[in-house]
């Protein structure tokens, strides 16, 4: 890679980390993210409208949203409802978006063409996890998590952390720890959430519970 394109690069992420940093208080929803992915957005929003679906932002956005102000991501995580992806595929690709092959084994993925960021569909009904550790659960409906139509809104943050306890893996637990850190008052209704959805995630989450309170202690 040429070392101006990294320079700009670097350039690009640090107006990004300020912008955040300085405006996170304002930053309530994600039509309100800044620079490139708040066009991302807007454009994801284009879509959902013409289709009239609802979809909710999960992954490091709504992590960097719930009070872990360090996590930037570089693609957009969207849950979307199973009967909408082929709709919302193909309307995306006449509004702004490359669409990229289906993969078996893979969730679908699309490309903002004006900004070259990834946007993750996470489809409800599917099972996050690894190959080797699949989760006890599946994608909820986005309509059970606060979605509303034609517009993106942030995975509230218990379904959230039970989307972070099914992922599995090193850096999804890194990031329900950090939240616990940033939400210790809302530990106890994120746990009765968690027992009605999967009993295996309780055991977890006190474990990541413990792990955050140690942190805290240092």
């Amino acid at each position: 890679m040429p070392s101006t394109m990294t320079a700009e690069m670097l350039a690009r992420e640090i107006t990004l980390s300020d912008a955040l940093r300085e405006g996170r208080e304002h930053m309530l929803t994600p039509q309100d993210l800044p620079g490139r992915f708040g066009r991302v957005v807007t454009d994801v929003d284009r879509v959902l409208k013409a289709i009239g679906c609802e979809a909710v932002l999960a992954g490091g956005w709504a992590v960097w949203r719930h009070g872990y102000a360090a996590r930037v991501t570089q693609d957009v995580d969207v849950v979307l409802p199973a009967a909408r992806i082929e709709e919302f595929r193909q309307v995306a690709a006449v509004s702004g978006f490359d669409v990229l092959p289906l993969v078996e084994g893979r969730w679908p993925k699309v490309v903002h063409r004006e900004t070259q960021i990834t946007v993750d569909i996470l489809p409800e009904g599917e099972r996050p996890g690894t190959p080797s550790r699949l989760a006890p659960t599946t994608i909820p409906a986005p309509s059970t998590m606060g979605a509303v139509k034609s517009s993106l809104s942030y995975v509230p943050l218990p379904q959230l952390i039970e989307l972070k306890l099914a992922a599995g893996r090193a850096k999804d637990t890194a990031d329900v720890v950090e939240l616990l850190r940033a939400n210790a008052p809302e530990a106890a209704v994120i746990r009765e959430h968690l027992a009605r959805v999967e009993p295996a995630y309780v055991a977890m989450f006190d474990q990541l519970v413990s792990q955050a309170d140690e942190l805290d202690e240092r």
